[in-house]
C-alpha cells in the first residue's frame, strides 16, 4: 500500500530518506524492510519553538514496488517550418513562452540583446574585477535574463496565474534537483542556473525554435495598429504573426522606444532602498534560537514588513549564505542585487531592504534617454562633481517615465557619492539609524568594494525616514538585527519595473496595438522567475489561440 503521512521531525531525521524510513517504521510498528520507498510531497522548516523541527508530507510505500517520481516533460513538436512568433528577451518569461508556443506548433524566434551564458560570464567577470560595465551584457542582460545570475529562487505567491508544478517540472527536466518539487521555498543556485538555461535553449532549438544573440530591438514595426515585427539596431527587420515583449525590468531603452512610437505606457509603483547584510551565523542564531546552526539545518532566512508613514518597508529577495552583486546596466550608476549558490555556504546573509515608491509626481532629473551614458541629475547651481540636493528639479518629463527617471537619478547619485569608481556607498546599520557616517565598515561580500558615506546623502528623505523607522521595528522583532555588524549597501533599486506596459485583460494584447503582447517583469506583470515564467506561458496561450483561429 501507499500511505500518506504528515510528520514533524528533528532535522537529523529529515536529512535523509534512510533516517526518515527508520523513524516511520518505529512509529508505525513495522519492520523497516517493509518500507520500499519514500516520496516527499512537501517539506518546510518550523522554527517557532526553541527546538527547530522539519515538517514533512510524504507518501510511504509499504510492501509495494517503489515508483520514482515521474518528471512531466511535454512532448514538443518540430516547428522549424511553422509560423514564427517573435519573443524579445530570453529571460524566464521568454523561455517558457517559447516552450508553450512549440506545443502549439508555432516557431519561437527569441531575440536577445545580450550574449549566451558562456560569453556573458566573461563580461560579468570584467564588471567585478576590472569595473567595466557592458550595457548589453551584465547581471541583467544576456541569456536567461537577470534570473541566470541572480540566485534562482522559485517561490511565488502567484498561485492563481498558472501551473507552478509545470514550471518546476520543466526546470527538473533540464537539470534542476528534484528537491525543488517539494521544498516550501525552492531554490536552484546561481552556480547551477547557467547549465539549466543552456539546456533549455538546446531543447527549444532542437525542436525548431531560434535564438539570436546580440540582437537588440530598436523599433516595432506597426501597420494599421497591428504589430508585424521588429527592427534591430543592426538595421535588420524580423517579421512575425505576433511579438511578445519579455525584456525584463531593466530594459529602459524599450520603454523609451515605446514612448517615441506613441505606444501607451504607464508609470508603475516600485520599491527603493538598500541591500542589507549580516553575518549568516548571526541570522542563524536569531532565527533558530541557538548558538550554532548545526549541519542538518539550512542557513536561516527571514521575511520582514512594516508600515511607515503610509509606505511599505520590507525585505526583498533574501539570500542566505549569499553575495551582494553589482547589477548596474550602464556606466555612471550603482545598483546592487543579491544571490546565493546552491549550497548557500557563504559567510554572509543579505537581503533587499526597500521602501515602496508610489506613482505620483516626484522630483525629476534632467537627462535620461538622449544620453548614451545617463547624465547626473543636475539642477541649477549644482556642479558635475558634487551630488545635487533633493527637490527643486525641473519638471516636464512625461508622467509615464517619471518613476523611471527618479529611479535612474538615485542610481546615478549613488555613483557620485560612492566616489565614481563603482564602489558602493555603504553604512553600518546602527550608524544609519543614528544619522552619522561610519568611521569603519564591517567585512562584506561586495567584491568591488564599499565607501563609507551617510546614506541619507544617497536616498531621498522620505525613503530614508521610512527605512530608519522600519529598521528600528525590525530590531525589536528580531533581537540582534540592528547591530554594528550589519551593513547597508546602496542602491537596491531594480526590485520591479517602474513602468507598466498596459494590456487587455481578455486577450493580453496591448490595447492600442494588436499582435503586441507585453509580458513578465518588464511589462509589470510578474515579480520573480516562476511568476515571469507563468506569465510567459499565459501570453503564449493567447498567441497560440489567436494564431490558430481560422
Amino acid at each position: 500500500m501507499i500511505k500518506p503521512l504528515l510528520l514533524r521531525v528533528p532535522p537529523i531525521t529529515a536529512h535523509s530518506d534512510e533516517s526518515l524510513a527508520e523513524y516511520i517504521a518505529e512509529e508505525m510498528g513495522i519492520p523497516k524492510s517493509e518500507i520500499t520507498g519514500i516520496r516527499r510531497i512537501r517539506q518546510s522548516i518550523d522554527a517557532r519553538s526553541r527546538e527547530v523541527m522539519i515538517q514533512v508530507q510524504v507518501e510511504v510505500f509499504i510492501n509495494e514496488p517503489f515508483q520514482q517520481f515521474k518528471i512531466q516533460n511535454s512532448k514538443f513538436k518540430n516547428v522549424s517550418a511553422a509560423n514564427p512568433v517573435i519573443i524579445v528577451g530570453s529571460g524566464p518569461a521568454g523561455i517558457f513562452a517559447a516552450f508553450k508556443l512549440i506545443e502549439f506548433g508555432l516557431k519561437p524566434i527569441i531575440l536577445e540583446r545580450g550574449k549566451e551564458v558562456s560569453e556573458r560570464r566573461r563580461d560579468i567577470a570584467a564588471l567585478t574585477k576590472q569595473r567595466i560595465v557592458n550595457p548589453e551584457s551584465n547581471y541583467c542582460f544576456g541569456e536567461g535574463g537577470a534570473g541566470t545570475f541572480s540566485d534562482g529562487k522559485l517561490y511565488t505567491r502567484s498561485t492563481k496565474r498558472g501551473d507552478i508544478e509545470r514550471i518546476l517540472h520543466l526546470f527538473v527536466a533540464h537539470g534542476a534537483e528534484e528537491r525543488i518539487l517539494y521544498e516550501a521555498h525552492p531554490h536552484i543556485g546561481t552556480n547551477k542556473l547557467p547549465k539549466i538555461t543552456t539546456a533549455m535553449r538546446k531543447t527549444i532549438t532542437e525542436h525548431g525554435g531560434e535564438f539570436h544573440f546580440n540582437s537588440k530591438v530598436s523599433e516595432l514595426i506597426v501597420e494599421n495598429n497591428i504589430c508585424k515585427g521588429v527592427k534591430l539596431s543592426s538595421g535588420e527587420t524580423v517579421n512575425a504573426k505576433a511579438v511578445l515583449l519579455a525584456t525584463g525590468h531593466s530594459a529602459r531603452d524599450i520603454f523609451f522606444m515605446l514612448h517615441r512610437q506613441n505606444i501607451l505606457i504607464e508609470a508603475k509603483p516600485f520599491a527603493l532602498g538598500v541591500r542589507i547584510e549580516h553575518p549568516q551565523q548571526l541570522i542563524d542564531s536569531i532565527q533558530y534560537k541557538c548558538t550554532l546552526r548545526g549541519e542538518y539545518l539550512p542557513p536561516a532566512s527571514y521575511s520582514l514588513v512594516h508600515q511607515s508613514q503610509g509606505k511599505g518597508v520590507f525585505s526583498f529577495c533574501m539570500c542566505p549564505g549569499g553575495i551582494i552583486a553589482p547589477a548596474m546596466t550602464n556606466p555612471g550608476e550603482i545598483v546592487v542585487n543579491g544571490w546565493s549558490p546552491s549550497r548557500r555556504n557563504n559567510p554572509y546573509a543579505n537581503s533587499g531592504m526597500v521602501v515602496s515608491v508610489e506613482a505620483h509626481p516626484l522630483p525629476l532629473p534632467l537627462g535620461g534617454e538622449k544620453s548614451p551614458t545617463p547624465t547626473l541629475p543636475i539642477r541649477e547651481g549644482d556642479s558635475n562633481t558634487s551630488p545635487p540636493q533633493w527637490g527643486g528639479f525641473k519638471r516636464g518629463l512625461d508622467e509615464a517615465l517619471s518613476l523611471l527617471h527618479f529611479q535612474q537619478a538615485v542610481e546615478q547619485r549613488a555613483f557620485v557619492v560612492g566616489g565614481g569608481n563603482l564602489q558602493a556607498p555603504a553604512q553600518r546599520v546602527t550608524d544609519f539609524i543614528a544619522g552619522k557616517t561610519s568611521s569603519t565598515l564591517p567585512g562584506n561580500s561586495y567584491f568591488i568594494g564599499t565607501t563609507s558615506v551617510n546614506l541619507r546623502d544617497v536616498l531621498p528623505p522620505d525613503i530614508s525616514r521610512s527605512l530608519r523607522e522600519g529598521l528600528i521595528a525590525f530590531g525589536k522583532k528580531m533581537k540582534g538585527y540592528v547591530t554594528e555588524e550589519g551593513i547597508m549597501v546602496a542602491t537596491e533599486s531594480r526590485t520591479s519595473s517602474p513602468v507598466r506596459i498596459p494590456r487587455d485583460k481578455e486577450t493580453l494584447q496591448h490595447p492600442q496595438v494588436k499582435g503586441l503582447y507585453p509580458c513578465g517583469e518588464g511589462a509589470g506583470y510578474a515579480g520573480g522567475i516562476v511568476s515571469a515564467a507563468m506569465d510567459g506561458e499565459r501570453c503564449a496561450d493567447m498567441i497560440g489561440s489567436a494564431c490558430l483561429k481560422p
